[in-house]
């Protein structure tokens, strides 16, 4: 039992530190604004037809 104890002990604290770490992004970094451009390639055109007509 003191083995099961200790584990739950141990994932509390890394959970603890998880969230701490999170906290602390929230808090301290700011993201920086730029604009971003995306290309969408477009779909090739068969002249027109449906490729599953016949």
């Amino acid at each position: 039992m003191p083995s099961l104890i200790r584990f739950v002990v141990f994932c509390a604290v890394v959970a603890a530190l998880a969230y701490g770490a999170m906290f602390a992004l929230v808090l301290y970094v700011q993201p920086k604004p730029r604009e971003i451009t995306v290309h969408v390639p477009t779909p090739t055109l068969d002249d027109g037809q449906n490729s599953t007509q016949q």
